[in-house]
């Protein structure tokens, strides 16, 4: 398999500039969000942030955020 062929898995994770794409807010509010939804996971600062658990603590269909993140 050449290394032109192979196809690029689907993201797993969001960063701030991914929600803030989304959502339309500021880096800061992206920021924000974010480490919000960190707390209510219990997750420490390093960990990353799920396109699933972006998706629960929103209410945004996951279908429509992996599409965002497609195009």
């Amino acid at each position: 398999m050449s290394f032109s062929s192979r196809k690029i898995p689907p993201r797993i994770v969001l960063y701030p500039k991914d929600v803030e794409n989304i959502t339309g807010r500021s880096d800061r509010t992206a920021r924000n969000l974010i480490q919000k939804i960190k707390k209510a996971q219990g997750k420490s600062r390093n960990e990353f942030v799920t396109v699933k658990e972006f998706c629960a603590y929103t209410g945004i269909e996951e279908e429509l955020i992996r599409e965002f993140l497609v195009s």
